[in-house]
């Protein structure tokens, strides 16, 4: 996926196939943010900046970047499993059963992708929020750009983890701290929304001076 254009990668996107889908956009909203995060501290590089703070944004985000193309693929393998796992025999109870835990078990294989995603935009939304008072001015609008893909990462992530909870009954997943684990993610979602706001706020705030 890393190596496919964007044309390519759309074209997938939009066709009738399982994967690539929502789940592997998240984790590419959350690239185009590292990106973004990236380039803004490239160009803050100059004396007027705090050189040691630009490093470690850039050695960071470049970082996450890698990750969540990394995230995006493992995202369309996970589902693959998921649609391999509906189509297992249930001519017996006995296959019935074995049906159903392969099931569930690819629905919490499913959810780590995005799960993983959830974290990488935490990241990401304390990293821009260190670049926006210390970032070059001229690019500050980038920003807030990548708040706002960090944002769709985030709440794309977070419904994918929902729909495949929703997908495994609670009998089904032995550990209850995986659910736990996996719904106490997904609200981070809230925190990085109301994050990436005042980013975004700040940025128009100043812009509009």
């Amino acid at each position: 996926m890393r190596d496919e254009t964007v044309g390519a990668f759309l074209g997938q996107l939009a066709a009738r196939v399982p994967a690539p889908g929502g789940g592997a956009t998240a984790a590419l909203h959350a690239a185009q943010a590292a990106a973004l995060v990236a380039m803004v501290a490239r160009y803050s590089n100059g004396t007027r900046y705090d050189a040691d703070l630009m490093a470690r944004i850039i050695t960071e985000a470049d970082g996450l970047r890698d990750e969540a193309l990394t995230l995006a693929e493992a995202d369309a393998e996970a589902f693959g499993a998921v649609s391999a796992a509906y189509q297992l025999p249930k001519e017996t109870d006995e296959l019935v059963g074995a049906r159903s835990a392969a099931i569930a078990e690819a629905l919490v294989g499913a959810a780590r992708p995005p799960a993983d995603v959830i974290r990488a935009a935490r990241r990401l939304i304390e990293l821009a929020e260190d670049l926006l008072p210390a970032g070059n001015r001229n690019v500050i609008t980038d920003v807030a750009a990548a708040a706002e893909a960090t944002r769709a990462a985030a709440v794309t992530a977070r419904v994918n983890i929902e729909v495949n909870l929703r997908g495994i009954k609670a009998s089904a997943i032995k550990d209850s701290a995986i659910r736990a684990e996996l719904t106490a993610t997904a609200a981070i979602t809230d925190e990085i929304i109301a994050r990436a706001d005042r980013i975004v706020a700040a940025v128009r705030d100043e812009i509009s001076r």
